[in-house]
């Protein structure tokens, strides 16, 4: 007999507890049960220290499962100036915090000596670390005056590109208008990891809602990966700062529609506790 499919570890990043740090995320993804953490490494002091990390970690008993390294617009000045430098630089935090995997963006387009270097220097990497997972994730097309603009080098979308590893954003994939099931399906066993949000196709901005609260097929993904052999693991990263007296509700609810479509808990237990 077949062994059962491995528990996927569902974890919260810490950007959905954003503008608090990762103090605070700590403190929510223990409280409601979270199997551990993504740290985006952002100006937040606590999310550049190694040591204050994994005091967190220790702490609440949960582990920090994935490293997003600082590749964002308004981090452009957090760790290195040097964009090689920031991956380094996540690369040693993951192995000093024990997490598996570190989550990195594209280049933007001005970048261009490292976006022509961006595939062949992930590659050289993750080849040369052999221990820590290098997921790159898809991004979006900017729109600017009405007219879509193509703002990352080698593109947004990561599939059609030679990464051995790949994180797919199911807000994202809204704003891009992908077909999200599609991308989960071309991948394979190259997607590695995933950051669960919704969205909607229709609006021009990055919505990061709570799973089932937009268009995306989060549920049919997550029910996809719990019976393919994915050994990655699914990070909520929804935006909370709009009404953050729902935050600890909202991550709750984010929690049980994880585990509900990941098959680990009964839907009405599911649906109870996100009634409380």
């Amino acid at each position: 007999m077949a062994a059962p499919p491995a528990r996927v570890p569902v974890g919260l990043s810490t950007a959905s507890v954003y503008p608090e740090g990762a103090a605070a995320a700590f403190d929510i993804a223990a409280e409601l049960g979270y199997d551990g953490v993504e740290v985006m490494v952002w100006a937040d002091p606590v999310s550049q220290n190694a040591r204050a990390l994994r005091a967190l970690s220790e702490h609440h008993g949960i582990p920090i499962l994935s490293v997003h390294a600082p590749t964002l617009l308004l981090t452009q000045r957090v760790m290195s100036q040097d964009p090689w430098g920031k991956i380094e630089g996540s690369i040693e935090l993951a192995h000093a915090v024990g997490a598996p995997t570190v989550v990195l963006h594209p280049p933007f387009r001005w970048q261009r000596g490292y976006a022509d270097e961006f595939v062949a220097g992930v590659a050289e990497r993750e080849r040369a670390d052999g221990e820590i997972v290098l997921a790159v994730e898809n991004m979006f097309p900017w729109a600017v005056r009405g007219r879509s603009m193509q703002a990352y080098l080698p593109h947004w979308d990561p599939v059609p590109q030679s990464y051995e590893h790949v994180t797919i954003d199911l807000s994202h994939t809204a704003t891009a208008r992908s077909d999200a099931m599609q991308m989960v399906t071309d991948l394979g066993p190259r997607l590695a990891h995933i950051h669960l949000a919704d969205g909607y196709p229709t609006t021009l901005k990055d919505d990061h809602l709570v799973p089932g609260r937009g268009s995306q097929p989060c549920a049919q993904v997550l029910e996809h990966v719990a019976g393919s052999g994915f050994a990655g693991s699914v990070v909520l990263e929804v935006g909370t700062r709009r009404h953050p007296r729902r935050r600890r509700h909202d991550l709750r609810e984010s929690l049980d529609f994880a585990r509900r479509h990941l098959g680990q808990v009964p839907a009405d237990a599911a649906a109870d506790h996100a009634a409380s």
